[in-house]
């Protein structure tokens, strides 16, 4: 039985390996492809793009995991029953229960490794991601100012300098135009990059100011700051359920400040918490499928459309039930709600 049980598993986790890496690949090219205006608009480099969207690769996985499990158990399952390899298993004596067992197993691991990626690395990864997004657009990465050359740093707001060396800066003309009721054009003999929560500011020494309005008003100054953007780092990273730690997660369940965020907040519980189980739901959904119906029926040829149907409805009922938990306890009743399922499927493939 070792023996069987080592030759599903290498099959079950090549075909597992293929299909992750071939889904996952095509799914971050789709997440290049949809920032791709990002990296045209800031000018970033290819490095830095590239880095940005590889953070997304652990949310990709978390999600599609389970869709692979599943695939990959039919498929080898589906094989193996064209082949007539498990009706020669079954009539050695084998059960559909020790037939099902390495799918059962790559289930098991597949579920305690989806929980780890999505309690710990997810998140992580999440926040690295929405903190780097944000500086190359905002922050220092995103602010390149070239020697004796205008650069305009948004909408009507144009910065000249004369000399650059890291975030100092010689010489400094800049125009602001961004108001147009109230332009300013302002020259500094110095100036220095600042990051700040509202992203870069310049600060400039030993210069002067000419802003119009409704009156003109000039002047000297020894310092000046000012923003050169007019996004709130606090703003542009508003909160975010998937950036939060887990830890996290849990303290502020209790103290939601709306109940629109407490539900956002339970429906990222059940993503994190509850959606691995689904790794082992679907693969002993599947092979109960296959060797109950194709075993006992002799190669039913409808019995993978069945499994797909299932596995649709399986989870599209839990979808759609974890978006409707509003609270603790219905994150409860669809924890037991998983565990019974399971308990059923698990029933159903050990009846002799």
């Amino acid at each position: 039985m070792k023996i069987l049980n080592r030759y599903f598993l290498r099959q079950l986790i090549a075909i597992f390996v293929m299909l992750l890496l071939i889904l996952t690949g095509l799914a971050w090219m789709m997440q290049i492809m949809s920032m791709m205006k990002f990296l045209l608009k800031y000018g970033i480099d290819v490095g830095s793009f590239l880095g940005l969207t590889a953070l997304m690769i652990p949310f990709i996985a978390s999600i599609i995991v389970p869709f692979v499990c599943f695939i990959a158990v039919i498929f080898v399952y589906n094989k193996m029953i064209g082949d007539n390899e498990i009706t020669v298993m079954a009539a050695s004596g084998l059960s559909p229960r020790q037939i099902a067992r390495p799918a059962l197993i790559l289930g098991s691991v597949l579920m305690v490794l989806n929980l780890i990626l999505s309690i710990w690395i997810v998140p992580r990864s999440q926040a690295l991601f929405y903190d780097t997004q944000w500086n190359l657009q905002y922050g220092m990465a995103h602010m390149k100012l070239q020697e004796s050359a205008f650069t305009e740093i948004s909408d009507g707001l144009v910065v000249y300098v004369d000399r650059v060396s890291g975030h100092d800066l010689a010489q400094v003309m800049l125009s602001d135009m961004r108001d147009e009721n109230a332009p300013s054009m302002i020259f500094a003999e110095k100036g220095k990059l600042v990051s700040t929560t509202r992203g870069l500011s310049l600060v400039m020494t030993n210069g002067s100011l000419q802003a119009s309005g409704d009156t003109m008003v000039t002047g000297t100054f020894e310092t000046f700051d000012m923003d050169l953007n007019v996004v709130d780092r606090g703003d542009n990273t508003s909160f975010k359920v998937r950036r939060v730690s887990t830890p996290d997660l849990l303290r502020v369940v209790f103290d939601a400040e709306t109940k629109k965020r407490h539900k956002t907040i339970l429906t990222e519980m059940c993503n994190r918490f509850l959606s691995p189980i689904m790794n082992l739901i679907l693969a002993a959904l599947c092979a109960t499928i296959l060797l109950r119906t194709s075993l006992l029926r002799r190669r039913a040829s409808f019995a993978p459309m069945v499994a797909v149907g299932a596995m649709a409805g399986v989870m599209g009922l839990y979808m759609s039930l974890s978006n409707m938990v509003s609270s603790l306890t219905g994150f409860g009743m669809l924890a037991i709600g998983l565990v019974a399922l399971l308990v059923m499927i698990l029933a159903i493939l050990a009846k002799k």
